[in-house]
């Protein structure tokens, strides 16, 4: 009977809940949430931080299926649900206890001789990786985006802040312009407005993304001032906003990773864009005297 009481629909608040229902009803959604829906479940990194514009895109579905799906899972709105796969990320992260407590139960009989030598070989392999999978004409037009640029705007939180710091000291080495976004008093925001199409951006995260660092790379982008990325998947929300990107895989060790390969990586970009610009610099023909 239609004034018959409904019971009130569970909504899920955890992934593999989420993951149970969609499978459960995907068979009577309609098309276009359905579509939508296996979308999620075969990329949830990509919805964990992606915007609503760049998810619709990659789904082929308009932006407002998003918030029909959300609605018909029983959510209130489409961040409402997003906020499940960003919990997804948080924790399949282990705790450093938690990866402390792996490495005793790993059974090395030298514990310091192992620990070092399995961190030199996570180096080893990352570095590797990187050298084998890396595109050279990439890194190539990335150079000549940040050789172009007037000020060079770095961003970089957590894990990856380390990249920005040593970039900051080899820029002031070499006399290169830049601004590192990263401001005791809670003002990158303001700081990065500074920046201009005349600008570039070189902006680093690693999973589970740095909201901070998404956040000010997709406000960069959207003011025309090209973004250079550093990140680990090419389902990372950095992609999208990013004029050129580098994938890199960082091999663990118990769970803890390095940045042996992004280190190598972001060492050759000072080097390089000084080289650039110094051999640009004495192509320019020279007034005579005579003149």
């Amino acid at each position: 009977m239609d004034d018959e009481v409904k019971a009130p629909v569970r909504v899920p608040r955890d992934f593999e809940s989420l993951r149970s229902t969609i499978i459960e009803r995907k068979n009577s959604m309609p098309k276009r949430l359905a579509q939508a829906a296996a979308f999620a479940l075969a990329k949830p990194d990509e919805i964990a931080f992606g915007t609503t514009a760049s998810i619709a895109a990659a789904s082929d579905v308009q932006p407002s299926t998003l918030v029909r799906l959300a609605h018909h899972l029983g959510y209130e709105g489409f961040s409402d649900l997003q906020s499940i796969f960003r919990e997804r990320l948080r924790d399949r992260t282990l705790s450093y206890e938690e990866r402390l407590v792996t490495l005793e139960q790993s059974g090395i009989e030298d514990e310091d001789a192992g620990i070092l030598s399995g961190f030199l070989s996570a180096a080893s392999q990352s570095v590797n990786k990187l050298a084998a999978t890396i595109e050279t004409e990439t890194f190539a037009r990335a150079v000549d985006v940040l050789a172009a640029a007037e000020t060079i705007y770095l961003v970089a939180k957590r894990r990856a802040y380390p990249l920005t710091a040593h970039m900051t000291y080899a820029f002031s080495k070499l006399s290169i312009r830049h601004q590192i976004v990263a401001s005791p008093n809670g003002i990158d925001g303001e700081i990065a407005g500074f920046a201009t199409e005349k600008d570039a951006a070189l902006v680093a995260s690693f999973s589970p993304y740095a909201m901070d660092s998404v956040e000010l790379a997709q406000d960069l982008a959207a003011r025309n001032v090209p973004v250079i990325a550093i990140t680990d998947s090419a389902f990372s929300p950095l992609t999208a906003s990013s004029t050129h990107w580098f994938e890199v895989a960082e091999a663990d060790f118990a769970g803890f990773r390095s940045l042996s390969a992004s280190m190598a990586l972001i060492m050759a970009f000072p080097v390089a864009i000084a080289e650039r610009r110094r051999k640009a610099a004495t192509s320019k023909p020279h007034k005579s005297k005579m003149e």
